[in-house]
């Protein structure tokens, strides 16, 4: 299996990243142009929960929506799914992805950083590695900063 990963640096606690990430409703406004709405469709948000990401039109052209089996949980730390549909499901099989937050040592109260990390096989040998879908997810993560400000 193939993987690739990213992280970007977050001015905020890892707590607050994650409750961020694991909130539909505050991910859901975090920036709507990347992501329109998340939703649990089935469960809680814990392992066996199917959580919907309806994205936004800065990513439309390339993926509508995504539908998330939630497989693991480490509660504050990260949370690792399956994409079980959507358009990545039909470009990718399998396609994993965990969403990490680590704080910062000596910083823990003020940074973490948060990291995007996918395991994906191609269905076809002239799909490309997923590099939009990492670039998007870690552009999101970039905008934790701005929006925890007002949250």
């Amino acid at each position: 299996m193939r993987s690739m990963k990213g992280e970007v640096l977050l001015k905020l606690p890892a707590e607050k990243a994650w409750e961020m990430y694991r909130d539909n409703d505050v991910v859901s406004k975090i920036n709507p142009e990347l992501l329109s709405r998340a939703e649990y469709v089935q469960g809680d948000g814990g392992p066996g929960t199917l959580r919907l990401f309806k994205l936004g039109p800065a990513v439309r052209s390339y993926v509508e929506e995504s539908v998330e089996k939630i497989e693991k949980v480490e509660t504050g730390r990260s949370v690792s799914y399956d994409v079980v549909g959507g358009e990545l499901r039909k470009m990718y099989n399998p396609y994993k992805v965990t969403f990490t937050f680590t704080p910062v040592e000596g910083k823990e109260k003020e940074m973490c950083i948060a990291q995007w990390e996918a395991e994906y096989e191609p269905i076809t040998p002239a799909i490309p590695p997923p590099d939009k879908a990492r670039d998007a997810a870690l552009q999101f993560l970039q905008c934790f900063d701005k929006f925890q400000l007002s949250y």
